[in-house]
């Protein structure tokens, strides 16, 4: 069955290595006959929440805030599965990615939850090393609250510099788990 997959991708880098873990997942879930959409969150205007409860699900725009998350909202709440992408900043997400998932909330809002329903979600990092740990244990927790399916972890360590993911497994795993879909 077809799915509808949204990649919110926390790379500040457009041809860094998150992006080749996403295009590598691409490929596999379009071969599959799946629609990808993907966000390259660090060109979009995105403010952080303002903790503000002000948000209402029944809305277009569920948020007060009127920026670039307008155009993720509807790709989100249409969705089947949602990837997380990005490199390992400070022992976790990025600050674009985290930016984006806390503005999401604004779906919790209102009469309807429509950021806890039936999806699934998978998570794709690249990194200089290997501590993935604290990324991990915030993304499962986060797949806990939110109870989404958890389809895993991408986790590709040792990539300092641009290019550097070519060749390794992690490629293969990401196509496959885009296949798999």
């Amino acid at each position: 069955m077809n799915k509808k997959i949204v990649i919110l991708n926390g790379s500040p880098r457009k041809k860094g290595n998150t992006a080749t873990l996403v295009e590598a997942f691409t490929k596999g879930a379009e071969s599959a006959g799946n629609t990808v959409t993907e966000f390259f969150l660090n060109s979009m205007d995105i403010h952080g929440c303002k903790g503000c409860f002000g948000g209402h699900s029944g809305k277009e725009c569920p948020c007060v805030q009127k920026d670039d998350m307008a155009k993720i909202y509807p790709e989100v709440k249409n969705s089947d599965i949602i990837i997380l992408a990005s490199p390992l900043y400070y022992w976790t997400i990025s600050g674009q990615l985290k930016t984006a998932l806390d503005r999401l909330f604004a779906l919790e809002e209102g009469e309807e939850n429509l950021l806890r329903e039936n999806k699934s979600s998978a998570l794709l990092m690249a990194a200089e090393g290997n501590g993935f740990a604290d990324a991990v244990l915030y993304y499962d927790h986060l797949m806990e609250h939110l109870r989404w399916k958890n389809l895993g972890h991408i986790l590709a360590g040792g990539n300092m510099d641009v290019g550097d993911i070519k060749g390794k497994p992690e490629l293969q795993q990401a196509y496959d788990l885009g296949k798999s879909i």
